[in-house]
Formats: C-alpha cells, structure tokens, sequence
C-alpha cells in the first residue's frame, strides 16, 4: 500500500514540515502551522505522485490548459459579467460559475504539464478577473440575491481555493480583500445552529469555508469554530437530515441523498480530518467514528461495478448533459459513483488501518469491474481524484475485493439494496417520511414516479448502462420499471419542490435477514387517486412482486411496469414469449395471456403467474435533457425501449398481479421456473396480507396490511414478517413494525418449535412447543427497524 496520500507525504512535496505531526498536548501553534495547512489544503486540491507524462494524466492535462486559455481569450470584463455568457446580475449561480472558471485556471497555471504553467498572460486574467468579481458582486457589504448556495458554499469555496493556488501572486491587501467578503457572506453565525441550511453535506461544506478563511488568516478561533461545527454532523439522527442508524443518508429533510450530498459529505469531512491532522485542531470527537463506519453501513450497499445507483441521487439524475458545460461531459451513475470511491480513498487516510486497507480493496474492485465507463478515463473527475484511483489501480500489494452481498433495508429512506454474487437490485419507495421525488431549481421535472416502487437491477457482467445512456431524457416517465402507475398527466414539478410531494402514506417497509426479504408499500399515486399494495420478495435468483386492491377513479389508464429495459441506440435483444421468438422491428406490440413467461436476450427471464395478460412493447423514445432539467442540452437523443407491463384498465376496482424477475437467467431456465410454479409458492394477494414460501430456501415471508394470516403466520395487526429455515435446524424470524405505530403484537407461527435462542427486548412473551407463540411489546421506536428472534426447531 502507497502513503502518496499522507499528511506528511503533501507537506513534503509542498516544502512545509515545521509544524511537528506529533506535537505535545497543548503546546501554542507554531506560526508555521497555517502556512503548513495551506501546503496541505494545496496538495489535497492538486494531488501529487502521478506521471505527468503519462496516460490518463497528459491528455488531461493538455486538456485543462487548452481550456484555461480559451476562457483567457474570452474574458471581457463588463460592470455585470466577467465572461459575456455568464451575466450574474440577476443569477448569482453565473457569478458562482464565473470563480468555478477561475479556479480551472488557476489550476492549469501551477501545475505542471498544462502547457500553460507558469504563463505570465494568465497570471494577469486570473488576477483581472478575481478583482473584477470582487469589485463588481462579490465583495464585503454586497447584499445577496438569488441561491443561498452561490454566495456560502459555491462561491467562496472555489475564491478560497484559489487563493490558496495563488498565495504567492495575491499579496496580502487582496488575500485580506477576499476573506472579508467570506466572512461577509459565511460569518460564523451560518453554523450557530444545526437548522436550515446548515445541516448535513451543507453543514460539512460551511465548515471547509470557515477552516480554510482561518487558514488563510492565520485565525486559530475561526479554524476551531470549523472543526466544532461539525460535531452536529456525526451523530445518528432520527428524523430530518443526516446519518441514520440503519445507514440511511437523508437531505433536504425528505430526500434519500448517499450519492450527492452524501458523496459531498464523505469527501469534504475526508478533506477537513486531512487538513486538520496534527494540528492542534485535529478532530478528536469520538462521534467522527460513525462516519468511518458509514462507509460500508451507508455507501457500500449503494456502489456497484463503480456506479452509484441512482436511487439515491435525487435530483441529480436529471443533470446528464448540460447546456452550459463547454466540455459536454455527461454526468451520470458511473460518474457519481467514480467520485464516491475516490472520497472513501480521501476518508480512508484518517481511518483504522484495517478500515483503510479493506476499503482500498474494495475501491479497486468496483474500478477494475467497471467496464462499462472505465474510472481512469471519466472526465468528469478532477486530477486529484483521478490520481487517486489510479494509485490505487496500479497498487499490486492491494488485492480487489469482490461485491458485497446481502440484502440491505433502510427503512429511514424507504430504499431497498439486493445484492448477489452475480446481480444487484435497488427499490424505491415514498411515505409520508420521503418524497416521492424531488424537484427543484429546474431540476428532475419528470421524476414523479421514481418512489411509486421503481426497480432497478444490474447484472455482473451486462446491463451496467441501463440507466447510464439517455435512460433520463427518453423512458417514458409514467413507465418507470416496477412501478404501477395512473397515466394521469402531470404537469413538470408536479407535486412541488424540495420534496414537497410525500404521500399519506406509512406501511412503508418490511424484514430482512440480511440474505432475503420481505418488503411492502402501501401505494398512494402522486397527483391521482391511485392506491394498491405492493410487495416484494428479494431471494436467491428472483425478485416476486405481487399486487393487490389496485384502484382509481381518476378516468385513465392504470399500468404495473413489470420493466423497461433501454436497449441502447440501436438495440435488437430478441424477446422471447413461452418459446416464441418476438419481432425485432420498432413499433410492435402485443398482448400476452398469463400465466406466461419471457426472456429478454442479454438480460434475463420474466414469469407471469397471475391471472389476465401482459403486454410488450418495443420503441424508438427521443427526448433531450433540456425536457426534464431546464439547465440541460437541447440535443435530440434516441433510445430503444422494450416494456412489459399490465394494463390494468381505466378506473380499476380491484386490480392486482403475480410475476418473478430472473436477471440474468436464460430462456431455458426461465420456462423451467415458469413450469414449477411450486418452487415459490403465493400464500396470498389480498389487501390484508401478501406472502409466499420458497420451500427449497426455507423461506416464508408475509406483508400484513391488517391483522390476519398466511400460511402457517398469523398476527394480531400490520406488520413485516420474515422467516428462514436453516439446515442446522434453527430458524430465523424478522419481525418490523413499518408504520412505527404498535404498541402490541402477537404472532402465531404454526411450527413446532423447541426452544427460543435468542430474542430482541421488544419480545415481551414467547411460548414453545406444537407452535411458537410471540408477544411484543411497544414497537414505536423502533424506527421500522426489524425484531430478530433464533429459535430451534422442534
């Protein structure tokens, strides 16, 4: 393992070391130490360690002094812009752009390679356009206007950093310039409280602002301040934004967020430890352990093959191409996720060296199995995170991990992981805790039904740019896989900004034993009456989702996506329905009766066990980014679909469905699952329970909409219910409270059962014998998590 990312290894190569790393316990600061700080924060932005003169690393640096001159040919300072595409008169996000370019500057003009380092014409435009900003918008006693954002977090972070790149060429009457109008905007009253705006990722940002102002002002009180503001940040909360204990990540007080705002908040606390160790304002809170351990509990489950899936990015989904972005680089899952491993990398210097050494493994393994959009050639990561990555690619003493498996509920964020050796699958879901979606700034316009049960599955080695290639801007956004749906047409931003949309809502949830599942949700549409309960059973090669008492009056079609499969740009994956070959050609469709089953070619296998039919449809779908963020491109992309869905009919009373989804399975083996329809068993589809039992797992599993029974399970009220059958002769029962509203539970499994091994404090009551009878106690602060008894078997 390298240390090119110690503290010690950035001081070296910015020529610091005076400030001792181990230092005696309250001893005064050196004068030195700022300065040490700043070589740190330098190192930290810039990186170090990698060959100039070699791939990735030359074209990209060619790259980034081919741009920084264009924007110095281009600027043209004027009283309410520095470039004319950016007037920030009105917007304040065009001002906050204007610093992001500088900045790029500012980094071609000191690192080497660029063609442009050191380059006296640069020098003079960056140093005319930092003056130019300051003088006419952001400066001390300018009033705000516009995004809170630009003026206390965008702005000020990137003026920051280029202060730091440019210390030597700024002199003091401008250094202190620039931190007044920091401190005008972040005083240190934006983290007096942990409310507003000041919370979670946004609290972690606020705080880099006020360490590096104290940095650079040598103000040992404002880089304290910065450090204790962040105690608000480690611990567990219950409700509204941050870390839950189940590893739920939440933002904006109703979002799922691990893979933005959560990504900020991993690397901005990974950047603060770094700068702030061995100082004597290194954080010493105990709490920080929570957020190394949120690495694996929180993050882990979200990556795979080096995406993150989208589930937990809100609104970011929609960012894809911008109108804005010169470079036309697509954001994306892949691109997400690349960042999250190179900030787990920036975390992992102040972690345990057991912490740091297994997340370096499992670093490399989702860099070296993401084939799909190869981590060393994403252009959308800075050189500091690319050298990163590649350090640790090129690392022989570090051997990849493989994909963690197991099964993963986080019932705080209404989000579900299923993990397989060869597969992974993510459920969306919506209560009255999180929003359906969110919109926002102009933001995912059309993301209305992503918490209406929206499934999505990856496979090992296929499928890992289904949501990465134009998905966004040409699905059609009332037929999102998985979920069941009222064509009701929406208007954009329906429902309301910033989460605003959340349903009434609370039987959201269910149990898992960390292997297989038993979810549930009970389905309220976003702007429509639809209602219907949906349940999902996550086993060893299947997903089987059943739905019961779906009903509308609302005059439109009601559908249950069972999939959309985005088949590229050109895409003919042959369809096979009960051994026949389908069509290829764009434009056909077809109904289907079920009991049925399909196979999708290059994904895997569909088995409809209910009653009535199925439809299939392909298509060529063209939409632009621009349609669903008011920011993006207005290019025309293309994309074909293939859908399978239920058409429920206009205004259903009591409509429901029964279908496994088999990734990866081939056609043979799904019409061998569809002829064995004893393999999984439907002990019901009501609207009181749904359940099912797979004999050859050990499995049985029931969502009790109301007190009643399935199988050999009865209960006295709502609840999640999950039983496995080991081969030892020991059985594991999950039980969970997802409307986090019982006082009291019993359950009746009608199973001998000897002796009771281990049980949770909330089992009151347990009785042995021809059948285990259960008694719980209060379950409202559980949090919808699960009850887990061992029991062994009579």
């Amino acid at each position: 393992m390298t240390a090119m990312w110690s503290r010690r290894a950035f001081l070296s190569a910015a020529g610091g070391g005076a400030w001792a790393l181990g230092a005696p316990a309250g001893a005064e600061p050196a004068a030195e130490v700022h300065d040490e700080m700043r070589a740190v924060w330098r190192g930290l932005y810039l990186g170090g360690g990698f060959p100039t003169g070699a791939e990735p690393f030359r074209s990209r640096l060619l790259e980034l002094g081919t741009q920084a001159e264009a924007w110095r040919a281009t600027m043209a300072p004027a009283p309410g812009s520095l470039w004319p595409e950016l007037g920030f008169t009105t917007d304040p996000e065009l001002m906050m752009q204007s610093y992001y370019r500088l900045r790029t500057m500012a980094e071609a003009y000191v690192r080497p390679g660029t063609g442009r380092t050191g380059d006296a014409a640069l020098r003079s435009a960056l140093l005319t356009g930092l003056d130019h900003l300051h003088a006419r918008v952001y400066h001390a006693g300018q009033a705000r206007y516009g995004n809170w954002y630009c003026w206390q977090i965008g702005a000020p972070q990137a003026l920051l950093d280029l202060c730091v790149l440019l210390y030597e060429d700024l002199g003091a009457a401008r250094l202190a310039d620039f931190r007044a109008a920091v401190d005008h905007f972040v005083p240190d009253s934006a983290v007096a409280s942990y409310t507003g705006t000041s919370t979670g990722a946004n609290r972690v940002d606020l705080c880099r602002v006020l360490a590096l102002s104290g940095v650079l002002g040598a103000d040992p009180a404002k880089i304290a301040l910065a450090r204790d503001a962040l105690a608000p940040v480690f611990p567990y909360v219950s409700t509204g934004d941050g870390l839950y204990r189940d590893g739920s990540f939440v933002q904006h007080t109703w979002v799922p967020y691990t893979g933005t705002y959560g990504a900020v908040l991993l690397g901005g606390l990974g950047m603060l430890f770094a700068l702030l160790r061995g100082t004597p304002w290194q954080v010493t809170d105990p709490g920080a352990q929570i957020v190394f351990n949120a690495v694996e509990r929180a993050w882990a489950p979200f990556l795979f093959n080096g995406l993150i899936m989208d589930s937990v990015s809100g609104r970011a989904i929609s960012r894809g191409l911008t109108a804005g972005d010169v470079r036309q680089v697509q954001q994306d899952d892949h691109t997400r996720g690349h960042a999250v491993l190179a900030g787990i990398l920036v975390l992992a210097e102040g972690a345990s060296e057991a912490q740091r050494v297994r997340w370096r493994a499992l670093v490399k393994g989702w860099t070296l199995r993401d084939r799909y959009s190869p981590a060393l050639a994403d252009r959308t990561l800075g050189l500091s995170a690319l050298a990163r990555l590649a350090d640790v690619a090129a690392d022989t003493s570090v051997a990849p991990l493989p994909e963690p498996v197991g099964h993963r509920l986080f019932a705080s964020m209404d989000r579900v992981t299923h993990r397989r050796a060869g597969w992974a699958a993510s459920l969306s879901m919506a209560s009255r805790r999180i929003t359906h979606y969110e919109t926002g700034n102009g933001e995912n316009l059309r993301g209305w039904h992503t918490g209406s049960g929206m499934l999505a599955w990856w496979g090992s080695t296929y499928g890992n740019g289904q949501y990465t290639d134009a998905f966004w801007p040409t699905v059609d956004p009332y037929r999102l896989p998985g979920t069941t749906v009222a064509r009701k047409v929406l208007a954009d931003g329906a429902g309301g900004d910033w989460g605003a949309s959340r349903p009434d809502a609370t039987w959201v949830g269910g149990t898992t034993d960390g292997e297989f599942a038993s979810v549930g949700q009970d389905l309220r549409g976003l702007g429509s009456t639809l209602t219907a309960r949906k349940s999902w059973f996550f086993l060893a090669d299947t997903i089987v989702c059943l739905g019961a008492g779906i009903r509308a009056t609302d005059g439109v079609p009601v559908e249950t996506i069972i999939d959309n499969r985005n088949l590229g740009a050109a895409g003919t994956h042959a369809l096979t329905v009960g051994g026949t070959v389908q069509p290829s050609g764009l434009g056909w469709s077809a109904t289907f009766p079920s009991p049925g089953w399909a196979h999708l070619a290059g994904f895997g296998g569909y088995v409809m066990s209910g009653s009535g039919s199925f439809r299939a449809l392909r298509q060529a779908r063209t939409g632009r980014w621009s349609e669903i963020n008011r920011g993006g491109s207005t290019t025309p992309l293309t994309r074909r679909h293939l859908t399978l869905w239920y058409d429920h009919g206009v205004d259903p009373t009591a409509a429901g469905y029964v279908h496994q989804i088999l990734p990866g399975a081939t056609a043979a083996g799904t019409a061998t699952r569809a002829a064995d329809p004893g393999h999984v068993r439907v002990l019901a589809n009501t609207e009181v329970v749904q359940g099912i039992s797979c004999v050859s797992l050990g499995f049985t599993g029931a969502n009790f909409w109301q007190a009643g029974s399935a199988g050999t399970l009865s209960v006295s009220a709502p609840c999640s219910v999950t039983v496995r059958e080991r081969t030892d002769g020991t059985a594991t029962i999950c039980v969970a409270d997802p409307c986090r509203a019982l006082t009291s539970l019993s359950l009746v499994w009608n199973r001998p059962v000897a002796a009771v091994l281990t049980r949770p404090e909330s089992v009151l009551t347990a009785s042995t014998g021809a059948r285990l009878r259960l008694g719980f106690g209060d379950l409202t602060g559980a949090a919808g998590a699960g009850q887990e008894l061992v029991v062994r078997l009579g």
